[in-house]
């Protein structure tokens, strides 16, 4: 979030943010007096939850497919109110820097709830589900030193948090529906489960993002005057 004054130009780009829609939702909200941070707080109790939901997979196997489609609905509704803090904020009036840390700490929690759920999930692997969540942290980091350097805020891919969190929510649906022989993939001669190839492509994605996020700030702060 921005403060009131400014405009909200240093904010991570996402498309869905201009569909009517999503700006008659956030107006809605806003005219209904829901404050930006009480929006970033849902958010993060629905990463929580989401990531509690991966964890149970394995441990209630009755109810798994369940579980993995509530994890989907959780982690994109995580997304949604990351969306809404700020419109709404912007709609009232009240961005303000302590609504920064509204708007990123919630998310460093989420995405560390989530991915580790990940590792602890039905296919997934304990030792991966940590390594995601910290580099996905250190993308994050990598952006809040640069911004505090005097840098615009990097949001750059290839492993961005739209993109760990689109992979996480297809692995989740992918477990929800498939049938569960098709939840091994061969690569390279070695079988992996679903869930741990993608703790891998986040993990690598994000040391990747990371790297390509510090060279971008780099060149940004040897320019600046």
């Amino acid at each position: 979030m921005t403060p009131a004054s400014d405009p909200p130009l240093d904010r991570r780009p996402i498309a869905a943010r201009h569909l009517r829609f999503f700006q008659q939702l956030a107006s809605a909200l806003a005219r209904k007096g829901v404050s930006a941070n009480a929006i970033s707080t849902l958010g993060m109790v629905a990463g929580v939850l989401g990531g509690i939901a991966l964890f149970m997979t394995p441990r209630v196997p009755g109810f798994s497919r369940a579980l993995w489609g509530s994890a989907a609905a959780l982690i994109q509704l995580r997304l949604l109110a990351n969306m809404l803090d700020g419109m709404v904020a912007i709609e009232r009036g009240t961005a303000s820097r302590v609504g920064e840390l509204y708007n990123e700490v919630p998310d460093r929690v989420s995405d560390s709830a989530i991915l580790i759920g990940l590792g602890y999930a039905t296919g997934g692997n304990i030792l991966l589900g940590y390594a995601a969540a910290l580099a996905a942290m250190f993308t994050a980091y990598v952006r809040a030193v640069g911004k505090a350097g005097g840098a615009p805020s990097e949001f750059c891919g290839p492993m961005a948090k739209q993109h760990r969190m689109f992979l996480t929510t297809t692995v989740a649906l992918f477990f929800a529906a498939a049938p569960e022989a098709w939840r091994r993939v061969e690569l390279s001669g070695v079988s992996l489960g679903v869930a741990e190839a993608a703790l891998i492509l986040i993990a690598a994605g994000s040391i990747l993002t990371a790297l390509r996020r510090l060279l971008r700030i780099a060149g940004a702060l040897k320019g600046a005057p």
